[in-house]
């Protein structure tokens, strides 16, 4: 059997089996809720609380109380966005975001757009990357949100965070940041960001599905989408996941600990990948090559190629790589992304996304680069 080739770290990385260990403890062993007054709950929240600390020291925050346990990147971006909007409707109804956010950040915006706000969709330059003039010029009287990404999951683009929350704070808007592709790969520290909410999402970093956390600044209102319980302060009801928590909590100790020595093997993967295939494929263009970038995140523009053709016969080749777009209705929908960047339409519709991990070797890596010239030949005839 063919052995394939794992190059889809963007979209979630292979549980870490330290993680697992630091999980395995109350899968089933420890039946205490973090609500319950008796011994077993309190061990429980014991246990909680433990984990909120280490997450907001790894963030650098001020209080362990200003880390909110979510279900994942979804959810955080889901209650910064509609939370912060919805709680601050008395003051204006305008909201800041990006035409390049995650779907998560987007739809959101949605949202708020149908119950009555404006929402404005900053656009990015070619390479995109987002001009802080430009969001200076979108700031209004009446706007209560600045929502961007710190790095775009599809091209790995690094928006400069701190310069844009320095121009939204100016004008005394709160600022939140989708750090969930960036977290663990780059440095990413509140304070640092100047940012008052930034969302993590457990399984991009080796860590279990169905975690993740919002960080909080402390003073920022915040609407609870969750309603029922007062766990988690009363931002976010529902039992904690403690085995969740405690997965996600591990996984960004290892990121942290490991992230530079990892980012530099990564970068130079990358870096190598992109160069042969630049040689050896002609018209191969790498989306955002020109900008600051995650280092395990390549967007490869294959001119004359579809870009769902070419998945399909990679993975039929043993390689699971990506698209821009989840996949609608069995039809790969063009990269919004790669749209807002104002990319001809040959080049949205021919472009993949190559994303490395910690499991990713220089044989996985030279394999793609040495199967890639016939597939695309072959896509090409």
């Amino acid at each position: 059997m063919r052995r394939r080739i794992y190059l889809d770290y963007n979209a979630g990385a292979p549980l870490d089996g330290r993680v697992r260990a630091a999980m395995d403890p109350v899968l089933g062993e420890k039946p205490g809720n973090p609500s319950s007054v008796h011994a077993f709950g309190r061990e429980a929240r014991v246990l909680l609380e433990e984990a909120r600390a280490r997450l907001a020291a790894l963030l650098g925050a001020v209080d362990k109380d200003e880390v909110v346990f979510v279900s994942g990147g979804t959810e955080a971006d889901n209650l910064a966005v509609l939370g912060v909007a919805l709680a601050r409707a008395d003051q204006g109804r305008h909201a800041i975001t990006s035409a390049v956010e995650h779907p998560a950040v987007l739809a959101a915006s949605a949202a708020l757009e149908k119950a009555g706000f404006t929402v404005t969709a900053l656009r990015v330059d070619g390479e995109g990357r987002l001009d802080p003039v430009e969001l200076r010029r979108a700031i209004r009287p009446d706007t209560v949100l600045v929502s961007l990404m710190h790095a775009n999951n599809e091209t790995g683009v690094l928006f400069d965070v701190r310069a844009l929350a320095a121009v939204a704070h100016a004008a005394g808007v709160p600022v939140h940041t989708d750090a969930v592709q960036s977290f663990g790969k780059v440095p990413v520290r509140v304070r640092d960001l100047g940012v008052d909410l930034l969302s993590l999402s457990g399984h991009k970093i080796g860590g279990p599905a169905g975690s993740g956390a919002l960080y909080v600044r402390t003073g920022v209102r915040l609407a609870a989408r969750l309603l029922g319980g007062s766990q988690e302060r009363e931002r976010r009801a529902g039992t904690e996941n403690l085995a969740a928590a405690l997965g996600l909590v591990a996984a960004a100790e290892l990121a942290v600990r490991e992230w530079e020595a990892e980012a530099g093997r990564l970068c130079v993967l990358r870096d190598r990948l992109e160069a042969r295939l630049q040689e050896w494929i002609p018209g191969v263009a790498v989306n955002g090559g020109g900008a600051p970038r995650l280092p395990q995140t390549s967007n490869l523009a294959f001119p004359g190629v579809e870009a769902e053709e070419l998945l399909v016969a990679l993975d039929l080749a043993g390689f699971a790589c990506s698209a821009g777009a989840a996949c609608s209705a069995g039809a790969l929908e063009p990269s919004h992304v790669l749209q807002a960047m104002g990319l001809p339409p040959e080049r949205v519709r021919g472009s993949i996304r190559v994303s490395l991990g910690r499991g990713t070797t220089v044989g996985e890596v030279d394999a793609l680069a040495e199967a890639l010239p016939a597939l695309v030949a072959r896509c090409r005839g």
